[in-house]
């Protein structure tokens, strides 16, 4: 049978969502994002699989960089690449002693927050020759670069928003290209400011945190930005109020109520329909199971979406108070009214004033200086995002720092109905990008970027979940290899746990957002005995087998007999340990400090810091300054970004972009098919807090999920 994973939601409005659940489940590493008891969608046959929730959203705030915490570095061992090599001999495993780190990484792990260059944008006048040079390029440059002097560069920042760069046919926002535009638009002679539409956001807290950095860069070109939200929450209201004026219509919908979490548990539906969940979990903070075997959250549980919760009300209660230079206690008591009228909003000076959008763009003309009856010059997001740096005299350097981007649920081959573009990381490219990057001389450096939760719940059967384990383990070797022969920086997004964590921590330096998920180092597996239930509905299995275990994976209607819950659970424990071991020797910690920050539990990138799993705080840019330093490039020298990852349109995608077409509708159906059959979107959401899913997830109805893998199991 298929499979069932439901997990908890965080969010202003919460609601848990699914995740089908199947006669076998397991998922290994699934960090649950702040622990929600998450069930992530596991197939029938059950093993370790790598996979984390999805991540918070909708209103997770922790904008703040702690001051001065240390890694705990101090707690050293000394190993090598090879001592966790799977392919290596049984014998070399053994003496991590014998094996050195690197000297680079010992001093990397000495390092504190604060000892990494920060990367902070300084904006920087041309001089006259510049200028010049800069004019005639725009001369020059091509029919779809041409952009009047005086426009206003007008961005809407709406839905989902992926890490991964985009083609001119694919639809939604790329964070690299809207932070690209900001910079762009600061020094583009011909944009006198940004117009910013800030709508319902569907995304994680690192990318708004970039978002955020980007225009509070914006203004120190001297240049307007005015922010415009119809529809606004925490998460919005964070990325609305950096702007220097911020507007609304009179109708507009404010809900900055604070935040919730929530949690879904089946246990009890499973009593009544006769499904005996059969779970072993390693940590004690693993909640994936308890959706499944309990009907109340647990302690643990409990405790750990408590501290993330805490965590991101305090910081957008500290950052929202000094960006609009009231008290702390001012904004918790004005949250606690329950305010919804906007004319409120507007007295007590969360927003500039309330007016429609054609008078915000009236307003802009006499800004400008534009006659009433003379349309004011725009130009939209997709539109500048073609304008090349170029063009602007924004080039790099000569020196190269490579880019691989792995954004999206984690599998070992892509699906055959799945765009060329679509979210996903696929470990094979992955792989090959990274030798790429090590066998070539012309990289000073390379980056990362991960905004991963884990394994692809398509990883779902015994033999795809250990081929996943192993490719996991081969991109975490050859991440280290990399890193052998030239500095390599993580730099983690929304989330990077279980597999996405597996991933950062082959690299000597990992930075992360303040709110980054990070970590879940942990395992859940098991099954479903469906025996009562078969018999209610008079369906019957027999199975004929050789091998005394033979029948552990694939007899779903009985339970595990006692010896088959002893390796069952042996086999769980030695994944956990396998995950475990590989972090403390990745992070230079013994394994029993690393035992204390695994079990499980999904941190913050804050909180990730203070406890060795992450080295700095900070975004895209503060991982190219740390790059520049270890490939002892002056941080006042350019270098030239170099993305490997970058997206080539399909026939279909191209045809969809032009107009409606039948190849672009089926491409688009199949599409849909594969998001309602998988349902690999959120695990766990928080309409504040917890991220609803790495581009484009699907909400499935749990009953309607469980039907629908009950049917396609006959």
């Amino acid at each position: 049978m298929s499979k069932l994973l439901h997990t908890p939601q965080i969010t202003s409005t919460v609601q848990a969502h699914r995740k089908s659940f199947s006669a076998t489940i397991l998922l290994l590493s699934k960090t649950r994002a702040p622990r929600l008891p998450l069930l992530s969608s596991l197939h029938a046959k059950s093993v370790p699989l790598l996979r984390t929730p999805p991540s918070l959203s909708r209103a997770n705030l922790s904008l703040t960089r702690p001051s001065g915490f240390v890694p705990p570095a101090a707690h050293r061992r000394s190993f090598s690449v090879r001592a966790f090599d799977d392919s290596a001999p049984a014998a070399e495993t053994q003496k991590p002693e014998q094996e050195q780190e690197t000297q680079k990484e010992q001093e990397s792990r000495a390092k504190k927050d604060g000892d990494y260059p920060s990367g902070e944008f300084e904006f920087e006048e041309f001089g006259a020759w510049k200028k010049f040079g800069v004019k005639l390029k725009m001369l020059v440059a091509f029919p779809w670069e041409r952009v009047k002097k005086g426009s206003v560069l007008t961005m809407k920042l709406r839905g989902q928003i992926s890490d991964q760069l985009k083609s001119r046919f694919s639809s939604g926002l790329s964070l690299p290209q809207i932070c690209e535009n900001f910079i762009k638009a600061a020094y583009d002679p011909r944009i006198s400011g940004i117009y910013l539409h800030i709508d319902s956001l569907n995304c994680g807290w690192g990318k708004v945190e970039e978002i955020r950095r980007h225009i509070l860069n914006f203004k120190k070109s001297g240049k307007f930005i005015v922010g415009y939200v119809p529809t606004c929450r925490e998460k919005e209201y964070y990325l609305a109020c950096a702007c220097e004026e911020l507007y609304a219509p009179p109708s507009a919908y404010f809900s900055l109520y604070g935040l919730t979490v929530q949690a879904s548990f089946v246990r009890g539906l499973f009593d009544k329909v006769g499904i005996e969940p059969q779970v072993e979990r390693i940590g004690k903070y693993k909640s994936a199971g308890d959706q499944l075997m309990r009907k109340s959250m647990s302690e643990e549980n409990c405790e750990m979406l408590t501290t993330i919760l805490d965590n991101i009300y305090g910081s957008w209660i500290d950052e929202v108070s000094s960006t609009k230079g009231k008290k702390r206690e001012d904004i918790e008591n004005f949250i606690n009214e329950g305010v919804f009228h906007v004319e409120r909003l507007k007295k007590e000076g969360f927003i500039t004033d309330t007016r429609y959008d054609d008078e915000v763009i009236t307003m802009l003309k006499g800004k400008l200086g534009v006659q009433m009856d003379k349309n004011l010059p725009l130009v939209d997001y997709r539109r500048y995002s073609r304008v090349r740096k170029w063009t602007l005299g924004l080039s790099g350097g000569k020196d190269l720092i490579a880019v691989i981007r792995a954004s999206g649920a984690i599998s070992r081959v892509k699906s055959p109905t799945s765009l060329p573009s679509s979210s996903g990381v696929i470990a094979e490219q992955i792989i090959e990008k990274i030798r790429v990057v090590r066998e070539s001389k012309k990289f000073k450096a390379a980056i990362i970027r991960i905004d991963s939760p884990g394994g692809d719940a398509l990883a779902s059967d015994f033999l795809s979940g250990c081929f996943m384990m192993l490719m996991m383990s081969r991109m975490w070797r050859e991440i280290r290899l990399l890193a052998e022969s030239k500095p390599v920086i993580a730099s983690m997004v929304d989330v990077a746990a279980s597999g996405g964590y597996y991933m950062a921590m082959g690299t000597p330096t990992i930075v992360a957002e303040s709110l980054t998920l990070t970590g879940s180092i942990g395992v859940v597996s098991g099954k479903l005995n469906l025996g009562n239930l078969y018999e209610k509905i008079g369906f019957n299995k027999e199975i004929i087998s050789r091998g005394k275990y033979a029948e552990l994976l694939a007899a779903e209607q009985r339970p595990f007999r006692p010896d088959e819950a002893e390796l069952f659970a042996k086999m769980a424990d030695n994944a956990y340990k396998m995950f475990r071991d590989k972090a403390a020797f990745s992070r230079s910690m013994p394994v029993d400090k690393m035992e204390e920050v695994a079990q499980g539990r999904v941190w913050t990138g804050n909180d990730a810091a203070s406890r060795g799993l992450v080295d700095a705080i900070g975004g895209f840019s503060r991982a190219i300054a740390i790059a520049k330093e270890k490939a002892n490039i002056p941080q006042t020298n350019k270098v030239t970004l170099v993305e490997l990852s970058r997206p080539s349109p399909s026939l279909p995608e191209i045809l969809s972009g032009v107009g409606s077409s039948l190849v672009g509708v089926d491409t688009a159906m199949k599409e849909l098919l594969r998001e309602l059959t998988f349902a690999e979107g959120v695990q766990a959401r928080m309409d504040g807090i917890l991220y609803e899913g790495l581009e484009g997830a699907s909400f499935a109805n749990p009953i309607l999920t469980m039907i629908k893998d009950y049917l396609s199991s006959l």
